[in-house]
């Protein structure tokens, strides 16, 4: 049975260095440094976390944690690479070149009882964070998967939540009540489903009906922490699986209300969007780069094409006027939900405006957009539509074959420099007449 978190402390299951597979080899250099110096100082030293549970799997962690009874006062006097950080809680972060070893000083409890809570007008749950023990650090944990602690003094885990059962079980369980937990951080909804599609795993079922109760209270969360929850859901390698999960537990919705509501309306734009994820994944996989303006700027897509219809015909603006104000206004609706830094707003929002002059394949003009410095990320968002029916093949066809030519090659497509194209013309300036009056200069 899980533990509510309100039952005094009880002693870990002890899972001895025999009994399981984590090894020192996966750990980090830098992570054993941390563990070992304060060992030896004195301090107990855990590594804690989604590195624990990704070494039982047989997965290769990235990221270490490390828990220690020792104060940051005590980290930083034992490291001299040692920098603080944090105002309500302080974390030691000790730095070896680029790699930064996240220590934390064991936090009290964060689960009481129902009526031992504060709230604040959203009905979420807070807290502030006070120094604790291990036994007590181990319920303000989130899942039971990420509450494992492998001890460096004998190389063995311990167990306060069931949690090894739960990884071999491939579930995923919150420590304590579902509904104080996801009204604590509503943010868990999300982590809940990032682990559900990275690692394979099930939602346990008091979980999702906990998801599902408060789902709202995303829309309450600081939009610049949902955009960092933006990145590590779709930027890892598992968006498409991700998605479906967001969308499963109405809480796509939640980040994204216009692109929901228009993948809701047009089967061919979700086409797009899954288009987009799936591509996502595989560059992630082929280790290439991903860039969040391009997945963004899918997600965008339609409300910005059905918005600047409307402010074409308001304002008499060319197309690529009225998609750049439109992808404009709903950034800044989209703001309010997740703060989108501009470094990747504004590249965004000058690819799709670009996307009407892919339909421009003569003269001059369209054989300069190849110049244009957004031209690449322009020609992949459209490439991506022509996939899947939305651009008509022939004009991907043209702009995938002009890149590859010749200058001679390429001015013949662009029709540039042949027979009555009037390329190399002096244009015959035409006299204006005055209004009402005879032309300029004439008797």
């Amino acid at each position: 049975m899980k533990k509510t978190g309100t039952e005094k402390p009880i002693a870990p299951k002890i899972i001895p260095r025999p009994a399981h597979n984590v090894s020192r080899d996966d750990i980090s250099k830098s992570a054993l440094k941390v563990l070992y110096r304060l060992h030896n100082s004195g301090y107990q030293a855990f590594l804690v976390g989604g590195c624990v549970r990704d070494a039982l799997l047989g997965l290769h962690p990235k990221d270490f944690d490390v828990a220690t009874n020792a104060t940051p006062d005590q980290i930083r006097a034992l490291f001299e690479n040692c920098r603080l950080i944090g105002r309500r809680f302080r974390l030691a972060h000790v730095r070896f070149g680029r790699e930064i070893i996240e220590t934390a000083t064991f936090r009290a409890a964060a689960i009481h009882e129902a009526d031992d809570v504060a709230h604040d007008t959203e009905g979420r749950i807070l807290r502030d964070n006070v120094y604790g023990t291990i036994e007590e650090d181990v319920w303000r944990r989130d899942f039971t998967c990420n509450a494992l602690y492998y001890n460096i003094a004998d190389f063995s885990i311990w167990d306060y939540t069931d949690g090894v059962a739960d990884v071999e079980g491939r579930r995923l369980v919150l420590i304590g009540d579902a509904d104080l937990r996801l009204r604590e951080d509503p943010v868990r909804m999300l982590r809940a489903v990032r682990f559900a599609a990275k690692l394979g795993f099930t939602i346990d079922p008091t979980v999702v009906q906990s998801m599902h109760k408060h789902a709202g209270l995303i829309s309450n969360v600081p939009a610049a922490r949902l955009f960092d929850e933006f990145l590590k859901m779709f930027e890892t390698g598992f968006a498409e699986r991700t998605f479906d999960l967001l969308c499963e537990h109405k809480l796509f919705a939640e980040l994204f209300p216009a692109t929901d509501e228009e993948m809701n309306r047009d089967p061919a734009f979700m086409k797009f969007v899954r288009a987009a994820l799936q591509s996502t994944d595989a560059r992630v996989a082929a280790n290439k780069p991903v860039a969040p303006m391009f997945l963004l700027g899918v997600f965008f897509w339609a409300p910005t094409v059905r918005l600047a219809a409307i402010r074409g015909r308001e304002e008499q603006l060319s197309e690529s006027q009225a998609i750049s104000l439109a992808s404009y206004e709903l950034m800044q609706q989209q703001q309010r939900r997740i703060s989108i830094p501009k470094r990747f707003t504004i590249p965004m929002r000058e690819m799709l405006a670009l996307q009407p002059r892919f339909e421009t394949r003569h003269g001059k003009r369209g054989r300069s957009f190849l110049e244009h410095k957004r031209f690449r990320a322009a020609y992949d968002f459209m490439l991506l539509q022509s996939e899947v029916g939305l651009v008509d093949k022939e004009v991907a066809d043209f702009w995938t074959t002009v890149q590859t030519q010749s200058a001679d090659a390429r001015a013949k497509s662009f029709e540039i420099g042949g027979p009555g194209s009037g390329a190399g013309k002096k244009r015959k300036r035409r006299r204006r007449r005055n209004k009402g009056g005879p032309a300029a200069g004439s008797s």
